[in-house]
């Protein structure tokens, strides 16, 4: 984990932000992640590793910056400490607009993030968590087993019922004790 360094601000030099709404902050935070994934998906790539997940998210400590890594086997921390040297080289350098941020890289875990579509996909079968940013029926958090994707829809069954959640309306979503490929 490496924490990079604050930067001052002026407090009469720049304008208060503006209060953006749920859906305004969640698609900034998606096109942060986004370029964050173009910028370091070509190292782990290089590496043998697999970019599962990227989080980009305020926590009581400050921003946080969180790499998800996998690879067949499993990922050891020698790993996450080689990634994470290189990783912080190139987000100094490429993402310097980001406010002070704490990076962390870490294995994906028996919860393992589920953000790419094809993962929906790839994990069909398993249990999972999801949570949406806009309510269905009153509720935003489900849990049940992924049964496919159908165009950008993501199927999940919860009981008796398949109900579908838009890709882009899906938060959060992580599988439940999930041990590793089959």
């Amino acid at each position: 984990m490496a924490k990079r360094a604050k930067k001052t601000k002026e407090a009469s030099s720049a304008p208060a932000e503006p209060q953006l709404s749920a859906v305004e902050r969640l698609k900034r935070q998606r096109a942060i992640v986004e370029s964050i994934i173009q910028l370091t998906e070509p190292l782990c790539n290089a590496e043998g590793i697999e970019l599962v997940h990227v989080e980009y998210q305020r926590e009581p400590g400050g921003l946080t910056l969180r790499f998800y890594l996998d690879r067949p086997g499993g990922i050891t921390l020698d790993d996450c400490v080689a990634v994470s040297r290189q990783l912080e080289d190139i987000l100094d350098v490429h993402a310097q607009a980001l406010p002070p941020y704490r990076l962390e890289v870490s294995s994906p875990g028996i919860d393992r993030p589920v953000g790419k579509l094809a993962d929906f996909s790839r994990f069909k079968g398993q249990m999972a968590t999801v949570r949406l940013a806009t309510a269905i029926n009153g509720r935003k958090n489900f849990s049940g087993i992924l049964a496919g994707v159908v165009a950008e829809t993501v199927q999940l069954q919860v009981g008796d019922e398949t109900i579908s959640l838009n890709f882009n309306d899906i938060t959060r979503a992580r599988l439940i004790n999930y041990n590793g490929e089959r």
